[in-house]
């Protein structure tokens, strides 16, 4: 059964299917899709590199050649990672004033294109931690900044849909590239508040995410939080958020979780 959250700022639309009362020790799994379950760094890397030669080639067609000094895959990921700014990341690569300006336009332009979304994978691990997950009862709820219906759509290729309880997303192409907190926390509010009322029971539930957003957010709803270092913050970064603890990929939070319960039993 799926929930979609259609937008940030509309109720959405529920499709819940008749079940028995839940178990009162049941576990939620409040979860981010980019990062825990989606390998977004080949996107991320191409769209910085086909913007870069975009911005070079409009400068050299005017009679400027620039002096572009393109990052390898390792050193960009390494300082997203680090969340060193867009606009340093462009002086590194030999921009300046203006030609930063339009660089980064053409990012915004063109990290969510059809031929960029494919490069997008799933992260190793990542069905069988929620197959684990699920086969235990816990109920899985996906709360992302990406495109609702990307996010849908990613997971119904890979057949994962029917694991989550709900999936809320946004309308705006652009906010988890931004990465807006503010927005973050509105969707896991709303989030918590429907699955709370469609329980019946007050949740037991942890926010599992790979950027300060999703550990702000969870910290900001009461939340335990756990870290995930394959995203898109590194371990050293994520470590100033505090979170309940740190993982390395969804399948070990899994675990952890799972474990966790076991204990609290």
């Amino acid at each position: 059964m799926i929930a979609v959250a259609a937008s940030d700022r509309q109720p959405p639309q529920s499709y819940w299917h008749q079940n028995t009362a839940p178990d009162l020790r049941q576990l939620t799994v409040f979860c981010d899709f980019d990062g825990p379950v989606v390998d977004v760094s080949n996107r991320y890397y191409a769209t910085y590199q086909i913007s870069l030669a975009e911005t070079k080639a409009f400068y050299q067609a005017r009679g400027i050649n620039l002096p572009i000094q393109m990052l390898s895959k390792e050193q960009f990921w390494q300082m997203k990672q680090n969340r060193v700014p867009d606009v340093e990341i462009a002086m590194r690569s030999g921009l300046h004033r203006e030609q930063i300006d339009s660089f980064l336009e053409r990012v915004i332009e063109i990290v969510n294109q059809p031929e960029l979304l494919k490069k997008d994978r799933l992260q190793p691990g990542v069905s069988w931690a929620l197959a684990l997950l699920h086969s235990q009862g816990t109920r899985l709820v996906l709360v992302t900044l990406r495109c609702q219906s990307q996010a849908t759509q990613i997971l119904r290729n890979h057949g994962l849909t029917r694991l989550f309880s709900g999936i809320y997303g946004t309308q705006n192409a652009q906010a988890a590239y931004q990465n807006y907190t503010q927005v973050k926390t509105q969707l896991l509010e709303r989030a918590i508040r429907e699955q709370s009322c469609l329980t019946g029971y007050p949740l037991s539930a942890w926010m599992v995410g790979d950027t300060e957003a999703d550990l702000l957010a969870g910290k900001a709803l009461s939340l335990p939080t756990i870290a995930l270092t394959c995203g898109i913050r590194s371990h050293f970064y994520l470590k100033q958020f505090q979170p309940t603890c740190m993982q390395n990929n969804l399948l070990a939070a899994a675990q952890y979780l799972l474990e966790n319960l076991k204990n609290q039993g």
